[in-house]
């Protein structure tokens, strides 16, 4: 997602589309929306679904669009996906009640 995400902002800046440095913010903020929009929408950023999982609510319940903005934060603070429990969710999945599994084949 990371990659994708520097290699669009870097075409954006040489097309004079944004000021700057595609590896600043602009590529973290890129990445945070990407995640999040297509995590809502369809289950899961682009590199899940390129690498076959999912995120999904451990109540059964889509996950709403701020659920996964407010994961896609804790994701970019790095801290939150290093502290995990036993079970393989970091902190980021513990606080909008999710985790990640594989996709049926």
């Amino acid at each position: 997602d990371w990659l994708a995400c520097l290699a669009i902002a870097e075409l954006a800046v040489r097309a004079g589309l944004i000021a700057g440095n595609p590896g600043s913010i602009v590529t973290m903020a890129l990445f945070v929306v990407e995640t999040a929009f297509f995590t809502a929408l369809l289950g899961g950023s682009f590199g899940k679904l390129l690498t076959r999982l999912r995120v999904v609510r451990l109540d059964g319940r889509p996950l709403g669009l701020m659920s996964a903005l407010l994961r896609s934060v804790m994701v970019v603070l790095v801290i939150p996906p290093l502290v995990f429990k036993p079970d393989g969710r970091g902190l980021h999945d513990l606080l909008v009640g999710t985790a990640t599994v594989p996709l049926p084949r």
